[in-house]
């Protein structure tokens, strides 16, 4: 069977290409990498690849995303442990970010957000080394509440 080595990256697409610059390379600790003038847009990398994240214009007038649209739900990025995850927590809040959840999922620990474009994100922590065969065994919660305040 074929299949892909990987997810490779995710391209979004921004009105306000400036904005969400400075929240990806402010709040989020990307790197810009390149910017691009035909199509406008800003390639983002975390240090390990060539980019991870790209966002490209679109005009001021189009749509804004909204939950029951067809489409990318949300883009998961995994942080190194629980305590990072819980200072970008307080890192979002700070910045009056829409946290639209903190969830434990049991296999993970995750805070869900919007970007200043309503792209939803998931910043995530793994809970033990067997995530994937304890999901493959229906272990994984999706409603949990997680307590990010305490």
């Amino acid at each position: 069977m074929l299949r892909p080595k990987k997810v490779g990256h995710v391209v979004l697409k921004a009105r306000d290409l400036d904005c969400l610059e400075e929240f990806y390379t402010q709040v989020l600790g990307f790197e810009v990498v390149t910017r691009l003038t035909r199509p406008k847009g800003v390639f983002f990398s975390l240090g390990e690849q060539h980019h991870d994240l790209a966002v490209l214009e679109v005009p001021p007038e189009a749509t804004p995303v909204h939950d029951a649209q067809v489409g990318l739900h949300h883009v998961a990025l995994q942080v190194e442990d629980f305590g990072t995850l819980k200072a970008f927590y307080h890192a979002l809040k700070q910045r009056r970010a829409e946290i639209t959840g903190t969830i434990d999922h049991g296999i993970t620990k995750s805070v869900y957000f919007r970007d200043p474009e309503g792209n939803q994100f998931e910043l995530y922590c793994d809970e033990g080394e067997d995530g994937l065969e304890r999901l493959r065994r229906g272990e994984a919660d999706a409603f949990t509440p997680l307590n990010l305040d305490a």
